[in-house]
């Protein structure tokens, strides 16, 4: 795994590539603000960008649509000392694929960018119930197609059970369908909604009150 890191504090930059160094982690770069962190990730193509939230001039909320943008394929992970639920909630809905905290312990650390090296969306332990209370979410919404009426019937009926948090075998199980529809539908769900990841979508759905509306209908 190759991986930058976007951080503004030298001493976190040094510890944390020397930490992930002796877990067999190539830290192929590393950048003190986000102007420079986008040309990095751009030249380097690193399998994992981490990302600080805090740092003078461009901060991470403001370099995550650029790095979403210009490397859509590769994941960004925020690593942060923000446990605020606004930060969280800005982050995902923005593309982040991780939001991790720097008091993580390093085995911890490491086992995420793993899992999200692999595909998988992973916030911090300490911030599992702020991503409850997102998916509880009771946010209404006023009018009635709203940024998802590109979306088929079954594409709404699925995005509802991403923000329930179902896998996709789950969906499927409850669908009546194979797990690679239910991928081609996840997919199409993104693209039309013009995000990058099934948390997004989730994130969405929940902030549009989507899942209470169609629970009104039924």
């Amino acid at each position: 795994m190759r991986v930058i890191i976007i951080d503004d504090h030298a001493l976190f930059r040094d510890g944390l590539k020397g930490l992930l160094e002796q877990r067999n982690i190539d830290v192929a770069g590393v950048a003190a603000d986000g102007k420079d962190g986008i040309e990095l990730a751009k030249k380097i193509q690193p399998d994992i960008i981490l990302l600080d939230l805090r740092m003078p001039n461009m901060g991470g909320l403001d370099t995550l649509p650029v790095l979403r943008k210009e490397l859509p394929s590769i994941p960004v992970v925020m690593l942060t000392t923000s446990n605020d639920e606004s930060d969280l909630i800005k982050a995902l809905r923005t593309g982040a694929q991780g939001y991790l905290l720097k008091d993580m312990e390093p085995e911890e650390l490491v086992g995420a960018l793993r899992d999200i090296e692999n595909g998988k969306n992973v916030v911090a332990a300490d911030l599992t119930d702020a991503l409850a209370r997102m998916v509880q979410g009771e946010t209404s919404i006023d009018d009635d197609e709203g940024p998802f009426s590109e979306l088929t019937p079954r594409e709404t009926e699925i995005l509802c059970l991403l923000a329930e948090g179902q896998s996709n075998k789950l969906i499927a199980r409850n669908l009546g369908i194979s797990d690679g529809t239910v991928k081609l539908h996840v997919k199409a769900i993104l693209r039309k909604l013009s995000i990058h990841s099934r948390v997004e979508a989730a994130v969405m759905a929940v902030e549009h009150g989507l899942r209470q509306k169609n629970k009104e209908k039924d």
